[in-house]
């Protein structure tokens, strides 16, 4: 694993989740804060258009463009388990990273890292048949495209194994369990909505490059990015305040591409 990138951290967010004429979040705002977007598909949200209009957005504020593959689940916003066997999400995959790699060469953009989705990112996150599998796709797609995994999970072991670059990313608004995995959403305690409780729970990750669990324990890890969910009420207050946060630290918030010492 390479070296903390020390002063450097990327803000990403979920973000082109909306469908047709229903609308999640507040992508506009949400993308002059962040400077990388995980794009939904089509599968577990998004549809053409709405694609073509969030890579816009993505230019126009200098965010780099990433491909958030996930479940073919709509209704359940891809957070319910569907078990596919390694050849179905493999092409699951790389249907998905190509559909948006299309949309933004319409546009003259580039997609630059693929970040999984919901249930199939927690999922992959302990299996590395999984990972293997996402990780074949996407290096097919382009394999300069940077993993942005989840911390200290299958997914960056899997990604570094196929040589691709990774990312170890973090939540703003998440909690941890002691196993250092995301507490379930299903749990009350999962989600950090107060903006000076993230602001604290990023800058402790930051500083000490370590996850804490709701019970205190300390989980080394590398933070190269923040994760900051656009599709909640408090979504951009929260991400403003993390990213004013942390810049008023002296930290600089970079695009992942600019990010230095991935490995």
């Amino acid at each position: 694993m390479a070296a903390t990138n020390a002063g450097f951290v990327n803000i990403n967010s979920d973000l082109g989740e909306s469908f047709g004429p229903w609308v999640m979040g507040n992508d506009a705002e949400v993308l002059k804060i962040v400077k990388s977007a995980n794009v939904a598909c089509g599968f577990h949200a998004s549809d053409p258009t709405v694609m073509v209009d969030t890579v816009k957005l993505c230019q126009e504020n200098g965010v780099s463009i990433g491909a958030h593959p996930g479940f073919a689940d709509l209704q359940g916003f891809g957070r319910r388990v569907i078990n596919l066997t390694t050849k179905e999400l493999e092409a699951n995959i790389a249907y998905q990273i190509g559909a948006l790699q299309a949309i933004a060469a319409l546009h003259g953009a580039k997609v630059t890292h693929m970040k999984p989705h919901g249930m199939m990112a927690n999922m992959s996150a302990e299996s590395a048949e999984m990972c293997d599998a996402i990780c074949r796709a996407t290096k097919a797609a382009d394999r300069d495209l940077i993993f942005l995994a989840q911390a200290n999970t299958e997914q960056g072991k899997a990604a570094r194994r196929a040589g691709l670059r990774v990312a170890e990313e973090v939540f703003a608004d998440r909690t941890y369990t002691d196993a250092g995995m995301l507490t379930p959403r299903k749990e009350t305690n999962s989600m950090i909505k107060d903006a000076a409780q993230a602001v604290a729970h990023v800058r402790r990750m930051v500083d000490e490059q370590a996850i804490y669990s709701t019970s205190g324990k300390r989980i080394p890890c590398r933070v190269d990015s923040i994760c900051v969910h656009g599709d909640g009420p408090t979504a951009v207050a929260v991400s403003r305040a993390v990213r004013e946060g942390l810049e008023g630290a002296g930290i600089r918030i970079v695009p992942l591409t600019e990010m230095p010492s991935l490995d």
